[in-house]
């Protein structure tokens, strides 16, 4: 089984990530039904776990591929994603010390901006 995908990773779904450069990445994923609320929009948490997960990633790769875990993420809702759109976040390492790492990034769909994020990692 790919790694990335064991445990509550296998509930995301095919969510791709790829290094742009050294502290900027990507990542993306269409929202299919499973993603929505009751609203019909994509749900919040699906949101905060995608920008967790592309974070977290990123931060492992800054962090010479050590593990990291989520210090802090703050996340702020701008917009509705939809059903079969692709939501892509653009991501950027802000600064690694010894120990941690410093994130931001923006969550984008067809036309806006969906959500921006930022959060601190632990190196362990």
């Amino acid at each position: 089984m790919d790694e990335t995908k064991k445990g509550f990773m296998q509930n995301i779904g095919d969510l791709s990530f790829k290094k742009i450069n050294d502290s900027n990445f990507e990542f993306s994923i269409k929202v299919v039904e499973s993603f929505l609320n009751t609203g019909g929009i994509a749900h919040g948490g699906f949101i905060a776990t995608i920008a967790d997960t592309g974070m977290g990633n990123a931060a492992h790769i800054a962090a010479g591929n050590k593990r990291c875990v989520t210090i802090n993420l703050d996340i702020k809702f701008i917009s509705a994603g939809k059903l079969n759109e692709t939501l892509v976040g653009k991501v950027k390492i802000l600064k690694r010390t010894k120990t941690l790492v410093f994130i931001n990034s923006e969550i984008f769909g067809a036309e806006k901006i969906v959500a921006s994020a930022s959060g601190t990692w632990k190196i362990l």
